[in-house]
């Protein structure tokens, strides 16, 4: 009991302090990318410091109310996740975190808070059928849904299923608010709607949906994890490489590729999810 305790707080603990440094990576990355020196590695953490600092204006209790429930859902999910119980619990608590953050954006005052909130509610109706068939691919393979299940077996399962795994790394984007599907909020300022669906937020709230942006960071990438991983321990150190690389991707992607629509957001992403997962589990029902 003592060492789940340990471990809970150790999750809550590390996973955004790991997240803050990716942050901080994307942005020096992105800064080369564009032949800038950037940002220290560190600058998230200090404008996440200066955001707690800073007096609240016009964040009310209710919206205060949305994006704590928001953070706290998503810090479910991540424990959840790396204490490798059920992936479709996970799922579920990320679910609840969006579900927050879009009443949120309903309950702000700005028209691009309101058109962020049905941007989002697209985003999820985009990549939430490829996040969950992606589970039932690992269901698939393992019998079950635990997340510490890849960690068991002898093969990794992106050796069986490729085509899932590309198709989640091609949604991956939504989640991580990643041109070309970054469309309820972005950091970008060219875009048409700029932190659309958090507009309106300031100080602590902006803060925490910052720290609440480091766990999906993680979350996401720990979800790649599990294709990589099996019982060999190099498969571990492989399956950390294979998802920085993976994030390094995004990152590219996010600078070179404009924003889209959502009309194409939606149909791509459908199609993506039809095609990579029928079409993977149709081989692999054939060969089996």
């Amino acid at each position: 009991m003592i060492l789940t305790i340990l471990a809970v707080v150790g999750i809550i603990v590390v996973t955004p302090l790991v997240g803050g440094l990716l942050s901080g990576l994307d942005r020096k990355l992105s800064a080369r990318m564009q032949r800038r020196k950037g940002p220290p590695l560190l600058q998230p953490f200090y404008d996440v410091g200066k955001l707690f600092q800073k007096q609240a204006v016009t964040a009310d209790f209710t919206t205060q109310f949305y994006v704590s429930f928001a953070l706290l859902f998503m810090i479910v999910a991540v424990v959840l996740f790396f204490l490798g119980l059920d992936l479709l619990l996970v799922i579920f608590g990320m679910m609840l975190s969006s579900v927050f953050m879009v009443l949120m954006g309903y309950s702000g005052n700005s028209p691009y808070a309101v058109v962020g909130a049905q941007r989002e509610l697209l985003q999820v109706m985009a990549y939430e059928p490829m996040v969950i068939l992606a589970a039932v691919s690992l269901y698939y393979l393992d019998g079950n849904f635990r997340t510490d299940s890849c960690l068991q077996n002898p093969h990794s399962a992106i050796v069986s299923l490729p085509l899932v795994f590309l198709g989640f790394l091609f949604i991956s984007s939504f989640k991580l608010r990643k041109s070309p599907f970054d469309l309820s909020t972005s950091h970008h300022g060219h875009q048409e709607l700029v932190k659309g669906l958090t507009t309106e937020l300031n100080s602590r709230c902006l803060a925490q949906v910052e720290i609440l942006h480091w766990y999906e960071t993680v979350l996401v990438l720990g979800y790649m994890f599990i294709f990589f991983a099996n019982k060999n321990p190099v498969s571990w150190v492989l399956g950390g490489l294979g998802c920085l690389a993976c994030y390094i991707l995004e990152v590219f992607v996010d600078n070179t590729v404009a924003r889209v629509k959502w009309e194409m957001a939606l149909k791509t992403s459908w199609a993506v999810t039809i095609v990579s997962v029928g079409l993977n589990l149709a081989v692999l029902a054939i060969l089996k």
